[in-house]
């Protein structure tokens, strides 16, 4: 469930996606402030579901189905057994014991897949392998470690391998304990019965999932596919990973977060190097993105700096002329949120298919919170999840801390918690600087500090956005 909307921010509405898109390639409106639920309900109104397609069974892991799927055949389809064993009539092993085993004459072998089984009469047993069909005469199956497996001696733990043994699907078979009707036989249909329901609309495919869309027959299923989202990441002075710094220059780490929350959610997640601070070298990059993307984020360059090169090059796109370029969506809308961290933000949609983009800020933390708020509620609006599956899980814990926790007025503040669910506390780590990354990998959810409070004190209960 998305955080509760404060009173002071009740008063001023949603703005609808119609106002939005209108104002896209207009200068943003400077003087307005927009409340997190605002910002989140103008992307959400926006962003839909991707059209149905029809996939093989593993390229649909992780995608909501869009039909439902009913059996068309019972599982398992046959009588089949349980155990590697003999299949025998009950009243041929009433009675057995060590001390007075039944004593069977061995017919044959059945073996899983075997089209054609000895029919057991009286007086007779077929040796049996698990997932074998019961074969026509038979109305138990006795375990092999019950038997003597054929040798003549004492009970025995396995079979001995049909190749290395072929004499022992023959000769005589000496069982140790009776065993009742349709022992160690799994029923047909005992799994599923033939048009029933395998699997609702809405639900999304796991291995479990994808097992029994095989085991029924389906080689292809109709789902909502996975999202591609396209991550890329601006400043001339980040690096990749591995490479030398020099003086100046940091690590790009905001486009592997970012990928790697993406992927988290549910989606197929692409990194783009980080892109120097020049408007057409992005506005470039970013039209030679739209080919794969059903959703674009950049980072950093959209607060009121000179180099803020995201801002710089998408404001005042949205030409309805270009039929193809970049500038062919509504245009991108530049932002301040009533939030700390994470106040300047970017939203719209841009190239012919009028690709979503949302534009978050640069410092680490900035980045890793506005995607947990925003980003990932699209991923999963796109890969069509229902409403209570497209946020994080919240709960109420009770704050511990060695002081009183600190806010601006008027933000709604998400500082980095560590969760004691069996508790009912959190507890804060870190700081609230916006660059602070370390203590963003030891966190497991966000404390949500409300835009009417500047102070928290220990022991007070608060809101709590769930991360793991």
């Amino acid at each position: 469930m998305p955080v509760v909307v404060t009173p002071e921010y009740q008063e001023t509405g949603t703005r609808s996606r119609g106002a939005a898109v209108n104002s896209f390639s207009a200068t943003t409106d400077r003087a307005q402030i927009w409340s997190v639920d605002e910002h989140l309900e103008d992307i959400l109104a926006t962003v839909t579901a991707l059209d149905p397609i029809e996939l093989q069974l593993l390229d649909a892991q992780g995608c909501v189905l869009v039909e439902e799927v009913t059996v068309p055949l019972s599982l398992p389809p046959f009588d089949n057994s349980s155990m590697d064993g003999y299949a025998v009539r009950v009243a041929d092993v009433a009675g057995a014991s060590e001390e007075f085993p039944a004593v069977l004459t061995v017919i044959g072998d059945v073996a899983a897949g075997q089209a054609e089984q000895p029919t057991v009469g009286p007086g007779e047993a077929a040796r049996i392998m698990t997932g074998a069909p019961l074969p026509p005469g038979a109305e138990t199956v006795v375990p092999v470690e019950w038997t003597d497996g054929g040798l003549g001696a004492g009970p025995v733990t396995s079979m001995a391998a049909h190749s290395a043994a072929p004499e022992g699907a023959s000769g005589e078979v000496r069982v140790h304990r009776p065993a009742e009707a349709r022992a160690h036989v799994r029923a047909q249909g005992s799994d599923v019965q033939a048009g029933d329901r395998a699997l609702t609309v809405g639900t999304v495919l796991g291995p479990p999932q994808i097992a029994l869309l095989a085991a029924i027959g389906r080689g292809t299923v109709r789902v909502c596919p996975r999202p591609r989202v396209v991550v890329v990441s601006t400043g001339t002075e980040l690096v990749q990973p591995g490479e030398q710094l020099a003086p100046g220059q940091i690590y790009d780490s905001n486009s592997f977060a970012l990928t790697a929350a993406a992927r988290d959610a549910g989606a197929i997640a692409y990194r783009v190097g980080a892109v120097d601070d020049d408007a057409e070298t992005l506005r470039s990059t970013i039209e030679d993105q739209l080919i794969r993307a059903d959703l674009i984020v950049t980072t950093g360059g959209v607060s009121v700096g000179a180099y803020d090169v995201v801002k710089e090059a998408l404001t005042g796109i949205g030409d309805p002329d270009d039929e193809e370029g970049i500038g062919a969506g509504s245009g991108v809308e530049f932002r301040k949120l009533a939030m700390q961290p994470g106040k300047p933000q970017g939203f719209g949609s841009i190239g012919p298919d009028h690709t979503p983009l949302l534009a978050l800020p640069g410092n680490p933390v900035s980045s890793y919170v506005s995607f947990e708020l925003f980003v990932r509620p699209a991923v999963r609006t796109l890969m069509g999840l229902p409403e209570d599956a497209v946020h994080r899980p919240t709960a109420r814990a009770t704050l511990t801390a060695d002081k009183a926790l600190t806010s601006p007025s008027g933000r709604r503040q998400f500082l980095r918690g560590v969760y004691d669910a069996e508790a009912g506390e959190v507890a804060p780590v870190g700081g609230a600087g916006s660059h602070l990354i370390a203590a963003l990998a030891q966190a497991d959810s966000l404390i949500v500090v409300p835009e009417d409070m500047t102070s928290v004190e220990p022991g007070t209960e608060v809101d709590v956005v769930l991360l793991g």
